[in-house]
């Protein structure tokens, strides 16, 4: 390095640091914002129809059980996190990050104890779980089921989730109460354990799609993503992981990364089907789907993960359920409802400061390098395939963002996004693998803080 270029390293660095901050800073006046506006627009009008703006929470400070476990595993992952990361063997990395993850989310679960924090949030009036007798007889049920998606059927109408999902979801519990997992505390942890494998899907998908050590970069940020705080009170948890698994197994698939491609082409597919029996917004996983294929170049997997697909829809339809009357259905149900007289003008900006609280400080400054990066990345790609780790990596968190966007256009997310948008999150918490490497225990330092915030001062809904 000549002294010239010595002396501009230096000045570089600050350059990007401030960067950073300021992008981070944004973040935080994008929620204040939100939050002093939404509470102004509350007060006066009620018509948000939620307690703490822009989220579906209540002011409640409180310290639990978990607190001390939570404390623990964040200090772990910040002080050894990124060199574990860089050097465990894969399959073991992979393992701990799914481990990490789950004791991080259990931890933060169980600040509001056992019982309020895990076992009883899929027992609402709202829930799955308040409709499982009614599924006793599954066909004339699967037949009959959008014939009570609308609020004018009284009591025989579905719950708000129930009628706002496919019946893939209730059917999960459904399947659990059968092989003698009933109840909300066996939903509870099915929805934590297999939502916490998000983060093992997204580090296998991101070796095969950029490379490992971008991959090993990211894991501390997966491990201990804020978006733990609703992934262990939220069926859209487990919603995150089917998707996350479906890409992960395309992106193999795709690459070649893995013996049996064919196989694996057809389980994403599966997956994928199973994913938009599971909430119709989460078609919009087939933009990242497009992606991964854009990125790695061949069209090879297409047809056996679409014949996944379709195999999953002909099942359901075969069965009496028909998808788009369920969605045209949901749309008119969705507004019988808080939508009718949540703002859209409020809510469009709002649902993007409740991205910043479950993706964090560190997504927000890494998305900040992948929108500086995008032009020459793009260029690369398309004139010089298949372009660095680094391009890759920035279209696929670009994508994520894309369908997130496209989410918040539609209407059809007016709040609540911190768990709906769950599935969308895993892909934007890459995002942070772009950061300095030296800056990388300050940034999972404000990663943890905000989730240990969160879940402390307020009571989080669903």
């Amino acid at each position: 390095m000549t002294p010239r270029a010595a002396r501009r390293a230096p000045s570089e660095e600050r350059r990007v640091r401030r960067a950073d901050l300021l992008a981070a800073a944004a973040g935080v006046l994008l929620v204040a914002a939100a939050a002093v506006v939404g509470t102004l627009i509350q007060r006066t009008t009620g018509n948000l129809r939620v307690n703490w703006p822009p989220l579906y929470a209540s002011w409640f400070p409180h310290v639990g059980p978990g607190t001390p476990a939570a404390l623990t595993v964040a200090v772990l992952v910040i002080a050894y996190g990124p060199p574990l990361a860089a050097r465990l063997p894969w399959r073991s990395l992979v393992l701990t990050g799914w481990l990490a993850a789950m004791a991080w989310t259990w931890s933060l679960a169980l600040i509001d104890g056992f019982q309020t924090g895990i076992a009883r949030r899929l027992t609402t009036e709202y829930e799955y779980l308040t409709v499982i007798r009614r599924f006793d007889r599954l066909g004339p049920a699967l037949r009959d089921f959008t014939h009570h998606i609308l609020l004018h059927h009284g009591p025989d109408s579905w719950p708000a989730h129930v009628a706002g999902h496919p019946p893939a979801a209730v059917l999960t519990f459904v399947g659990l109460d059968r092989i003698g997992l009933g109840g909300g505390a066996w939903a509870g942890i099915w929805c934590l354990t297999l939502g916490t494998s998000a983060a093992a899907a997204a580090l296998i998908a991101l070796r095969a799609l950029t490379d490992e050590p971008t991959a090993r970069r990211a894991a501390p940020f997966l491990a201990l993503a804020p978006a733990a705080v609703w992934v262990g009170t939220s069926a859209d948890g487990y919603f995150a992981a089917v998707a996350a698994w479906a890409l992960a197994l395309l992106a193999l698939a795709a690459t070649r990364s893995v013996r049996a491609p064919a196989p694996a082409a057809l389980a994403a597919g599966l997956l994928f089907g199973l994913t938009c029996y599971l909430s119709y917004g989460l078609t919009l996983i087939a933009l990242i789907a497009a992606a991964i294929l854009l990125m790695s170049r061949t069209l090879r997997p297409l047809p056996l993960f679409l014949a996944g697909a379709a195999a999953v829809a002909a099942g359901f339809t075969l069965a009496g359920f028909n998808w788009w009357e369920g969605y045209r259905l949901l749309v008119e149900r969705y507004y019988q409802g808080a939508a009718a007289v949540r703002p859209y003008t409020y809510w469009i900006w709002g649902n993007l400061a409740c991205t910043v609280l479950i993706t964090g400080l560190a997504t927000v400054a890494g998305l900040r390098h992948a929108l500086a990066a995008a032009p020459p990345a793009l260029r690369r790609l398309r004139h010089a395939p298949p372009g660095t780790a680094a391009d890759r990596l920035v279209l696929l968190t670009l994508t994520a963002l894309a369908a997130l966007l496209a989410a918040d256009l539609s209407g059809m997310s007016k709040a609540e996004t911190e768990r709906i948008w769950l599935p969308f999150a895993v892909w934007l918490l890459p995002a942070a693998a772009l950061l300095p490497a030296a800056r990388q225990r300050h940034w999972l330092t404000a990663q943890a803080a905000l989730a240990l915030v969160v879940n402390h001062l307020l009571y989080t809904g669903w």
